[in-house]
């Protein structure tokens, strides 16, 4: 088999056909207590990460909006407002757990205008060239297998003058810190895991994928490559986090 054939799961080297099964399995996994243990293991800093990325997306109402791994609809909720009654948002993710915890709390919220959902993988999307005003993936880059054939469709799929946002965990930028910040992902993490959702091998999966993801110089020449212009970063939380955007000329 050649180098192309496999691919990481976290540290682990796996055959490249196998990732997508085993990040199903994790999100099978954690889907119901993905939003709790959201909160926990950011200190509730994700939904200040997540209102920046859409405060950024200059989103307008009537603009169609693809948010590719949507999970529980933390995006599609911040944007629906700015969509308004005659956009739309298309709440994207591979995994049909997350999707229905997605659609529920929604629903929960009073979101339920101007919102569809889709099963789809991010490499291979089911929609026609320039059909989106904006593309958004929020903490889902890192778990696709290819990560170029995800950001070469999100350009594919969106419109001239339109713009895409990768909201991931990114490389921290004070490296004093960086002892604490590793305790913190491979022992806590791991213990939150246990204590909450009962499943510590899923969250040393996430915090190994985090590792494994490129840091904010590679993910913008990597969007540069699809075909993006004027890419640029946001380093937030010292760089635990970065918001990538880049337009479609």
């Amino acid at each position: 088999m050649s180098k192309s054939d496999y691919t990481h799961f976290g540290f682990e080297r796996v055959a490249t056909g196998d990732k997508q099964r085993r990040v199903g399995a994790v999100f099978d996994s954690v889907a119901d207590r993905y939003d709790v243990m959201n909160d926990l293991m950011s200190m509730g800093l994700h939904r200040l990460w997540k209102r920046f990325t859409v405060t950024i997306c200059g989103v307008r109402d009537g603009d169609s909006v693809l948010d590719l791994a949507g999970g529980t609809g933390d995006l599609a909720t911040l944007m629906q407002p700015r969509v308004g009654g005659s956009g739309q948002i298309v709440l994207a993710d591979i995994n049909a757990a997350m999707l229905r915890r997605g659609r529920g709390r929604l629903e929960d919220a009073g979101v339920v205008g101007g919102v569809r959902f889709a099963q789809v993988n991010a490499e291979a999307l089911p929609f026609a060239d320039g059909s989106f005003d904006c593309v958004t993936i929020a903490f889902g880059l890192r778990n696709v297998t290819r990560k170029e054939r995800a950001l070469a469709e999100m350009y594919r799929v969106l419109r001239p003058g339109g713009q895409a946002l990768v909201l991931e965990f990114s490389r921290l930028k004070l490296a004093a810190a960086q002892p604490l910040y590793d305790l913190y992902s491979f022992k806590v993490l791991p213990w939150l895991g246990r204590r909450v959702a009962g499943d510590p091998d899923s969250y040393r999966y996430l915090a190994e994928s985090i590792r494994m993801h490129p840091g904010q110089e590679a993910l913008a020449d990597m969007m540069a490559e699809a075909g993006f212009e004027d890419c640029e970063w946001f380093n937030l939380t010292m760089g635990v986090v970065a918001v990538h955007r880049g337009r479609r000329l």
